[in-house]
């Protein structure tokens, strides 16, 4: 029966877009995903964000369901363009990130705060987004704000959440806010990022408890290739996909095959001298996001090409400069998104980062599985593949742990359906459900079986 180290910490994790609504409430201005669902054709169904699950106020309804699951943390993502629009504090929006926190700690649960989780603010966007250095700036300017409002009360801080869907989701293949098809300005973006983490890890540190940890949390991607043949296959994707974002925040610098891979896109020239120190920051913990692993194999140039890499296909490709590289179909069995489910993945992940980066601890930002679940007549839903899912999950992690990586927690995705992006509402992840149309909050099998995990602290055999 896998078991877990006493202070190993068990939480649930939203994103503000996908759950909060109120979207042009309290002086909120827009941001990049209002824009992006609110163009005809971009969501799946037409769906946008501007009510979600109405978290924005049912607040304390939420609070409550955190409280009863007995979860020790909650990671949670704050509205940048609700709390700085324009470049100026918002009070009514720093109120609510003010409440939703102190509401926590009132229950015990520890506030885990996430700056970017995708939302930026539209103006900034319209002076080139993330491809203009200048964001990283005003980014930092964002995270010194809210370390002066809640950083007396929040002990962790995650940066940004998963800068590669930001930069190559994007700017690369447009399939995400804002849209857009441009291979070097994802790479700009990607720096650009990476340099917006590290000023903003300085101004938190600057303003909040010394104590207080600093993370950032990353959608590694656990390459594969199909036999030892494609092992420069992986390596290529290896670098475009993690060491992109690993190089610059762990080490101090790019990997040189990622810019000799990408040489005939562009010169790198947006890199200054000391951004790569600046965007390598000490850190206390990194956030790791896992659903599936990634099979590459190198294409021969003649064949029909896979591109099954599992992040939606766009008028683009997000993997700049891989056209000689093929993503392969996987076995089943599969989840909604069309991912194949393969917890294996996630262990040998963790040991690999424990090997290269052995004194960095690791946590579970996010592990989840969409399905199409069934409400019943007695108004249950028996999502006995979400857990079998988690279930299978939590042992590769405790697998991993074993071993000897130091894996500080775990955050289930998500505590409740919401907006999932561009598949609108059609992919449910929740523990939670959300109804349709009343927004009744239900608690799935899995919400009652990972309740009783988090109290228990190890796995029912």
């Amino acid at each position: 029966m896998p078991t877990f180290p006493e202070n190993f910490v068990w939480g649930t994790a939203t994103a503000a877009y996908q759950v909060e609504g109120a979207w042009n409430e309290d002086g909120r201005g827009p941001s990049i995903w209002d824009t992006f669902s609110h163009t005809p054709g971009l969501v799946a169904g037409g769906d946008t964000g501007d009510v979600a699950c109405d978290h924005y106020h049912r607040l304390e309804e939420d609070l409550d369901i955190l409280s009863a699951l007995g979860v020790g943390a909650y990671r949670f993502s704050i509205s940048w363009p609700r709390v700085r629009p324009n470049g100026t504090a918002n009070r009514p929006g720093l109120d609510f990130y003010e409440r939703l926190v102190d509401g926590l700690l009132t229950r015990g649960i520890a506030p885990v705060a996430t700056l970017y989780h995708w939302d930026l603010p539209q103006e900034l966007e319209d002076a080139d987004g993330w491809a203009n250095r200048d964001t990283a700036y005003r980014f930092a300017e964002y995270a010194a704000l809210m370390g002066e409002t809640i950083g007396d009360r929040v002990r962790t801080w995650i940066t940004l959440n998963e800068p590669w869907c930001s930069a190559y989701l994007g700017y690369a293949s447009g399939v995400h806010a804002p849209g857009r098809t441009e291979p070097a300005a994802a790479l700009a973006a990607v720096h650009h990022l990476n340099l917006g983490h590290g000023l903003a890890v300085q101004a938190l540190r600057a303003v909040v408890d010394p104590a207080a940890q600093m993370s950032v949390t990353l959608n590694l991607h656990h390459v594969r290739g199909v036999s030892e043949a494609d092992a420069d296959a992986v390596r290529q994707v290896d670098a475009l996909a993690n060491r992109a974002f690993l190089g610059p925040m762990l080490e101090g610098a790019y990997p040189r095959d990622l810019i000799a891979d990408t040489a005939s896109v562009t010169d790198w020239s947006f890199v200054r001298d000391g951004d790569e120190a600046t965007a390598c920051q000490p850190l206390d913990v990194l956030g790791v996001n896992y659903y599936n692993p990634t099979l590459v194999r190198r294409w021969d140039g003649s064949s029909d090409r896979a591109t099954a890499d599992g992040h939606q296909d766009g008028a683009a490709s997000p993997w700049i400069a891989c056209e000689n590289v093929e993503f392969m179909p996987q076995p089943g069995p599969y989840t909604e998104m069309g991912w194949n489910i393969d917890e294996t993945g996630l262990t040998e992940l963790l040991l690999r980062l424990h090997r290269d980066y052995p004194a960095m601890p690791t946590m579970i930002t996010e592990n989840g599985a969409a399905f199409a679940d069934v409400v019943t007549p007695d108004g249950r839903v028996h999502d006995e593949r979400r857990v079998d899912y988690l279930h299978r999950h939590l042992t590769a992690v405790a697998e991993a742990i074993s071993a000897g990586a130091d894996v500080r927690g775990y955050f289930v995705w998500s505590l409740m359906d919401n907006f999932e992006w561009a598949h609108g509402y059609a992919k449910r992840f929740g523990i939670v459900r959300v109804e349709p149309g009343t927004l009744e909050r239900v608690w799935k099998d899995s919400a009652h079986w990972y309740r009783d995990v988090v109290a228990s602290g190890k796995l029912p055999g």
